[in-house]
């Protein structure tokens, strides 16, 4: 998928809020990932706390192609948002009209604008205003209400390049299936791509949705422990994997930019995610939940690896 002069490929790592570290799209480019996504920037943070802002924008120099994903429900902000420094060096700018974490929802945000087209379409045209690279937005079947495909259709109207469709509703969040016949219909009723988001966590799901018609596919939860799934859709080689080879160099990415004690407390839901599929006792899985000494949890989790293959 090929938008001006920025060629986003067929894979998107998706921007998962507390998962989408730099460490972790590095790992993913390096199994072929075409593009990754920040984890959802605040426009209105961008100016009351660049500094933690500072920190989500952190970028690997693989990456290649990077969006930096923006949320928030004041035009204004959003616009400065795109114009900020902190945000140029980034290929592409989405803006987030799906998620429906609650205190998002609450404030008007995220999913929430779902059911307020009329400001939906300010905030795009503001942001399209404000650059000229690639402008995305990223939705979901609906909020109170399924109104996907005027949602679309409002979308390219308003002067988005292409739109993220992720097919489950807001109040729905990750339960149940993603909704593949919808995907389709979105893609049958607008001219901008599509990249379709809901439920690939394989080669038989990536297959089904190709099968909507999207021009290409956002890979969330199903990359989550599991960044070598960029690859299994690639249909390379896994032969000389070494599981943890990736989780040290995740994690020695993350030093070179955090403090030991953050680090510390943030990486232990990745390192259950990367042990998910290990028959591991319940003393393993406790000290990897509570993790006191980073290297320590990532050599046992090594010895898992090792008795496993």
């Amino acid at each position: 998928m090929k938008i001006r002069d920025v060629d986003f490929g067929k894979l998107f790592l998706a921007p998962m809020a507390g998962v989408s570290d730099v460490g972790f799209r590095e790992q993913a480019v390096k199994f072929g990932a075409d593009t990754t996504v920040t984890e959802m920037l605040s426009a209105r943070a961008m100016f009351h706390n660049p500094k933690k802002t500072k920190l989500m924008t952190i970028t690997s120099p693989l990456e290649k192609v990077v969006v930096a994903q923006i949320f928030g429900h004041e035009s204004e902000y959003m616009k400065k948002a795109v114009e900020s420094p902190i945000l140029a060096s980034f290929s592409s700018i989405d803006i987030n009209m799906g998620c429906p974490a609650p205190k998002i929802i609450k404030n008007g945000e995220g999913g929430a604008l779902m059911d307020n087209l009329p400001l939906a379409s300010e905030i795009i045209k503001a942001c399209k205003e404000a650059t000229i690279k690639p402008l995305s937005v990223k939705f979901r079947k609906g909020y109170k209400k399924e109104n996907y495909l005027d949602f679309a259709k409002m979308c390219e109207d308003s002067g988005a390049d292409f739109i993220t469709f992720h097919a489950r509703g807001v109040e729905q969040g990750y339960s149940g299936h993603a909704d593949y016949e919808a995907i389709a219909n979105v893609k049958a009723k607008v001219k901008i791509p599509v990249v379709g988001n809901g439920d690939v966590v394989d080669l038989a799901s990536y297959n089904e949705m190709l099968k909507t018609g999207v021009d290409a596919v956002m890979i969330g939860r199903g990359a989550m422990g599991n960044p070598w799934i960029f690859s299994e859709l690639k249909g390379l080689s896994l032969s000389n994997l070494d599981k943890h080879k990736v989780v040290k160099e995740h994690i020695e990415t993350l030093r070179k930019f955090y403090d030991e004690e953050w680090l510390k407390l943030y990486i232990r839901k990745h390192l259950l995610w990367y042990a998910k599929n290990l028959p591991l006792a319940s003393n393993v899985r406790l000290a990897l939940a509570t993790c006191q000494d980073i290297d320590e949890c990532v050599e046992i989790l090594g010895k898992c690896f090792l008795e496993n293959n």
